[in-house]
């Protein structure tokens, strides 16, 4: 059964890049999740059941970080260009250009 976050024959990529692939895809479901949670908390009525599902949007965000802190140890580059923008203050396009002059 193949898998949608391969777009290359996966017997083709290492184990290194198909590792990558499924952190990517970690990554990009936790912040699916999260933005779910933002809707459903902005419409919730209920006191106790926002509460459970913020502190569950809570879950997400943490496991958000831990599976882009991952990447980021993979890819220095990625971590050049994010520590230029990353709680800093200023405009954050220009942040990005000058992490991006780093990581060159």
């Amino acid at each position: 059964m193949p898998f949608d976050q391969y777009h290359e024959p996966p017997e083709e990529l290492s184990q290194e890049v198909r590792t990558f692939a499924r952190m990517i895809a970690s990554l990009t479901e936790e912040a699916e999740a999260i933005g779910w949670y933002e809707q459903r908390i902005a419409v919730e009525k209920d006191k106790q059941a926002k509460a459970i599902m913020e502190n569950a949007q809570q879950e997400e965000f943490k496991h958000f970080g831990m599976d882009l802190e991952f990447l980021l140890r993979k890819k220095e580059k990625w971590r050049t260009i994010l520590k230029a923008i990353l709680f800093k203050e200023g405009d954050i396009v220009k942040l990005g250009e000058k992490g991006e002059e780093k990581a060159d």
